[in-house]
């Protein structure tokens, strides 16, 4: 028998506003401008103040001022009922905190700055330079799809992982060449002479012996040729005493060889890899100075107009505000102009918002380790994770997680990323509690200071920081190791 009931639940519910607004906060300066970008395309109400950079031409930055604000973590007040107010006070209603302070600047106003046209950079892909070379070849129609079908099969690495089967096949179902493997495999070595050396290889040993074969005839080069060709596993393995045993060779000799090896590129496309070959630039969200011991604080307001409610839309309340006979279609217009501007002042207060959270945030992290931003020591990081910080600020967890996300703080000792400063606590055989990237920075001296010829195993490098009072585990230690990109002591190993 189906019995129905009545059951009381409370449960906390995100606004559609409340979630805007957080995704806002976590918007980093660099794509600031972008979001912004959006919001004017997309309402008309919102504007840029066009006589914002005749009047402001020198600031560059907000400053921090612990100031009473609406936490970010509240609920955003509610939105007017549009369909029940039919008198509609329209002058009343433009004037709001943002006639009188609706400037909240954001970034500095160089006219040479903003006016500089970004060049659009062209870039040539792996594949166009393989594609380029392919034309200068006398080949005829079956072998240059074939080429073309081998070229398109290269990774950008610069690796051919499909088989031989595998690319005979597709000529036969996608191109209507019929073709054997044999063929395939005399193409491809035609490919593999291409520049750059190493491309079109199935493997990192292929890949290393092609680049070997183009450099000139040396007794080195013939030592690692016959070392990758016969001996790939224990050179991987970096078992070295072993291979001079084997191929009867002086310390002197093996040492160039595999020298001559680790020169390699494991990766022949990278040059042409747009994501790795440039690099990226960081734009801080914060400043930090050092003024004689005091620490200020300021924010990045770059890349972010001053925002303003749009004049014509302005013109057109007053403009129904004097026509006493309203029609629907008036009404219509009406609730349709409060719409945008309500969404214009909710935005212009969502950016002011986002500011001074930020500036909040970035000020308890700065009073938190104080240490480190006057005298930029590492060991001097306190351990903090996000809580310690939300309970300084009254704020969600998740709100400063957003803060920290894809944030980074200019200093004097450099930029660094807010993720950076949260690290959680380790105990020293005295019982003080320690930042873990203290330890961690500590390990990586151990192994820069480790004989490449005999390095440090994980239970040595345990050891050594035991003695020097830092209370870890093995399985700490190497934990810590991985973080730090650190292989283990046998992939360290040189000759």
């Amino acid at each position: 028998m189906l019995r129905q009931t009545q059951q009381l639940k409370l449960t906390q519910k995100l606004s559609p506003k409340q979630i805007q607004l957080m995704k806002l906060l976590q918007v980093p300066t660099a794509n600031l401008e972008e979001r912004i970008k959006d919001e004017l395309e997309g309402n008309p109400a919102l504007d840029i103040n066009v006589d914002y950079n005749a009047a402001n031409t020198t600031k560059e930055e907000t400053p921090y001022e612990d100031s009473s604000y609406e936490s970010f973590d509240q609920e955003p007040a509610p939105e007017s009922d549009y369909g029940n107010d039919d008198t509609l006070d329209l002058s009343s209603y433009l004037q709001s905190e943002y006639e009188s302070d609706n400037s909240y600047y954001y970034h500095n106003n160089d006219d040479e700055e903003q006016d500089r046209t970004t060049p659009i950079k062209i870039e040539n892909t792996l594949h166009d330079h393989l594609t380029a070379q392919l034309g200068l070849l006398k080949l005829d129609e079956t072998e240059y799809i074939i080429a073309e079908q081998i070229i398109g099969s290269i990774d950008d690495d610069g690796y051919l992982r499909r088989d031989i089967v595998s690319i005979t096949d597709d000529l036969a179902f996608k191109q209507n060449v019929y073709t054997t493997d044999e063929e395939v495999l005399r193409i491809l070595k035609i490919v593999q002479d291409f520049d750059p050396a190493g491309t079109g290889a199935r493997d990192l040993r292929e890949c290393l012996l092609l680049q070997l074969e183009r450099l000139p005839a040396a007794p080195a080069v013939s030592t690692a040729i016959l070392i990758l060709k016969d001996h790939f596993e224990e050179f991987s393995k970096r078992h070295f005493d072993k291979l001079m045993s084997r191929l009867k060779l002086a310390e002197p000799e093996m040492k160039e060889a595999v020298n001559i090896i680790t020169k390699l590129t494991p990766r022949p496309g990278l040059a042409f890899d747009s994501t790795s070959q440039h690099t990226n630039y960081v734009i801080p969200d914060f400043f930090i100075k050092n003024n004689n011991g005091n620490l200020e604080l300021t924010l990045n307001s770059k890349n972010a107009p001053e925002l303003n409610i749009s004049e014509s839309y302005r013109e057109m309340f007053e403009s129904y505000q004097k026509n006493k006979n309203k029609t629907s279609r008036d009404k219509e217009a009406i609730l349709f102009i409060r719409q945008k501007i309500d969404a214009a002042k909710w935005f212009i207060d969502a950016i002011k918002q986002r500011q001074h959270t930020l500036l909040i945030t970035m000020n308890a992290i700065m009073q938190f380790q104080k240490n480190f931003f006057i005298s930029g020591d590492e060991t001097t990081l306190r351990p903090m994770i996000l809580k310690d910080i939300a309970d300084i600020t009254h704020m969600d967890i998740s709100t400063v997680s957003r803060v920290a996300n894809s944030k980074f703080v200019q200093t004097e000792y450099g930029t660094y990323s807010l993720k950076f400063f949260f690290s959680e606590a380790t105990t020293t055989e005295a019982g003080e509690e320690i930042s873990t990237r203290e330890v961690k920075m500590i390990l990586s001296e151990l192994v820069n200071a480790e004989s490449k010829s005999k390095p440090l195993s994980d239970e040595a490098l345990t050891n050594l920081l035991i003695e020097k009072g830092y209370n870890v585990a093995r399985r700490t230690v190497a934990k810590y190791r991985e973080q730090l990109n650190i292989p283990v002591a046998r992939l360290r190993k040189e000759v």
